[in-house]
Formats: C-alpha cells, sequence, structure tokens
C-alpha cells in the first residue's frame, strides 16, 4: 500500500485482511492510519466507529452481544475524546504559562541584579536562589560618594509573579532616594510609605537594611519584621543575634523604625539571611537554628563567597536539591 487514506473503504480492507491472515502488514497500515487520524484530528470515537461500522459491513451476522459491547466503548471514547481535547488545551496553555513565566524570570534577574562592591577592608559574599522560577527574596548593595556601603535585604510574604513585582516597586523606589538619606531608619521609613499606598494589603514585605561606615567602622541597621541576622565574634568563635525589631512594610503609614549601630572588629562577620535559611525543612520538621549556625560555623574560615557557596550546597543536598523556600545568604567579613 502505498499511501494510508482516510476511509472506512480502506479501513474495511485492513480490518478483513489481518481478521483472514494475522498478515504484520496490515498491522503496519493500521498504525499508519491512526497516524494520518491524529493529524487530520479524528478523534478517538469517530476510530470506534470507523471500526464498527466495518466489522458490520464484514459481519453482518454479528452476535448481539458483541455488537452492545462496541457500542459501549463507542460512548465511553465520547467522553474520553472530550476529556483529551479538553487536557489538549490545558497543556498549551500551561506552556504558554510556562513561557511568560520563564521571561518574567528572566526580566527579573536583569531588573533586580546588583553588583557586589569592593570595599577596602571588607570580603563580602552573597548567593540568593529561588525556590522555583521568580524569586520573593531581594539583596541589593549601596555605595555613595563616601564609600559608605548600604545592604538591602528583603523577603515577600508571598510568591510569584506578584512577589516580583514588588520587589522591583522596592528595588527602583531605593534607586530614587538621595543619598542623604542612606541611614537605615529612612531607608525604611520610606519604603514602608511607598508599600503602604501601592502594595495589595494581603502583601506585606519583611525587610533588613544596613550600613557600614569604613571612616568609623561601624555597622548602622534597623529591621522592619526581618528574619534576625547574626554577628560572629571571631575572637571566641560565637554567635550573637542581631536584634533589631520593627514592623513589616506596608501595615502602618506612619510606623517609624529604631536604627541601632555597633562596630565591627576585625575578623568578625556580619550574617544576613532570609527565613529560607533559618526555616529549611528536612522532612517535616525545620532544621533548627543552632544547627544553621554550625553550618555556617563549618566554612566561615573560608573566604565570603566560598563559604555561602558551601552552606548554600549543604542545605541544598539536605532538603534532597528541592527547596522550599527561597534561599539568601550574605557574609560580610571585616578583614584582618
Amino acid at each position: 500500500m502505498e499511501s494510508t487514506k482516510l476511509d472506512l473503504d480502506n479501513y474495511r480492507q485492513l480490518l478483513k485482511e489481518y481478521l483472514l491472515t494475522k498478515n504484520e502488514t496490515a498491522l503496519y497500515h493500521a498504525e499508519q492510519f491512526s497516524r494520518l487520524s491524529v493529524q487530520h484530528n479524528i478523534s478517538p470515537e469517530e476510530m470506534i466507529h470507523i471500526h464498527i461500522e466495518a466489522l458490520k459491513d464484514l459481519y453482518p451476522e454479528l452476535p448481539r452481544e458483541v455488537s452492545d459491547s462496541l457500542n459501549f466503548l463507542l460512548e465511553a471514547m465520547i467522553s474520553y475524546g472530550l476529556a483529551l481535547q479538553e487536557n489538549h488545551v490545558l497543556r498549551e496553555k500551561q506552556s504558554e504559562l510556562e513561557s511568560e513565566i520563564s521571561v518574567a524570570a528572566n526580566m527579573q534577574k536583569t531588573l533586580l541584579s546588583t553588583v557586589k562592591p569592593a570595599i577596602q577592608g571588607l570580603d563580602i559574599g552573597a548567593i540568593s536562589v529561588p525556590a522555583n522560577h521568580m524569586n520573593g527574596d531581594y539583596y541589593h548593595f549601596v555605595t555613595n560618594k563616601e564609600n559608605k556601603l548600604g545592604i538591602a535585604l528583603a523577603d515577600v510574604i508571598g510568591k510569584g509573579i506578584p512577589a516580583a513585582l514588588a520587589m522591583s516597586m522596592i528595588k527602583y523606589s531605593m534607586d530614587s532616594f538621595p543619598e542623604s538619606q542612606q541611614d537605615p531608619q529612612a531607608i525604611l521609613e520610606n519604603l514602608n510609605r511607598v508599600v503602604e499606598r501601592n502594595v495589595d494589603p494581603s502583601m506585606f514585605i519583611t525587610m533588613f537594611y544596613g550600613l557600614y561606615n569604613p571612616e568609623n567602622e561601624t555597622f548602622s541597621y534597623a529591621s522592619a519584621g526581618h528574619e534576625p541576622c547574626f554577628y560572629y565574634h571571631a575572637h571566641n568563635n560565637a554567635f550573637e543575634e542581631i536584634q533589631a525589631p520593627g514592623l513589616v512594610l506596608g501595615v502602618k503609614e506612619d510606623t517609624v523604625y529604631q536604627q541601632f549601630v555597633r562596630k565591627v572588629e576585625k575578623g568578625d562577620c556580619l550574617i544576613l539571611l532570609t527565613d529560607g535559611v533559618t526555616e529549611c525543612r528536612v522532612g517535616d520538621r525545620f532544621v533548627e537554628c543552632d544547627e544553621v549556625l554550625q553550618v555556617i560555623n563549618n566554612y566561615i574560615h573560608l573566604p565570603a563567597q566560598e563559604a555561602v557557596e558551601h552552606v548554600f550546597h549543604y542545605f541544598e543536598k539536605l532538603q534532597d536539591f528541592h527547596l522550599r523556600d527561597d534561599f539568601t545568604l550574605i557574609i560580610i567579613k571585616k578583614e584582618v
């Protein structure tokens, strides 16, 4: 057979040939017939109907039980065909959505990209890995003419594209602030007003903002409900929680944030992170904070960038390479 045509006579002939001879060639042509049926959008129930008509033509005295069972199959395949069409449409929509999300994720990386600055006397390491396509975490470095280093770390309570859009708004709001308003307290209070006016009330943003002054080697900071960060004391190999109470951004327009300051000694480290680090889950349990700090301590002697990457890979492996939440970790080491 040079070609396979989509008609009843052709199918009848193929069926008759196979029933009489059990010929493999007939099976091959039946397979080709099915492929052409798909290409011409012939539904499964139409295929069953063609088979029934061909069988009745070949065997007019077909037993009633066989005829009834074929009719039963035809009715079942009608529902199957409708479900198959719906599934096909859903798969096409899902493919389109995944493509759009991929484009949005790439745009987010571009819009929220930040350059790790070179500050004399500091060794800086940073890593941020989304659990899914879009990252609900955000970090940003800001430097000014006085060589002060601003570090913003935020986490949207919410995921996906809305979270990404909120982060973009935060980033560009920060870019619009003048250098005279680099104090953490002023930064958070200004951003709080922006979030309160422009973000849906169901979405909140936690944020930690710190400012390192190389002239007097101090670190000023404030927090808007963000995950506690840590200070590492090199002289006694101990961690101290950085206390900075404050409401999450967007709750009250007139929220006032407290600003704190501390001296950064040589060899010590600032450890800034999101809850994707401290609330890492293994099975049904959360990893304890002490365990997180122990892991960080295992790598704290390494250059800062190597340290954050080793910590990430440890917890990634611990979770079977499936992150439950966005993971962001920054280590700032005061060089000796």
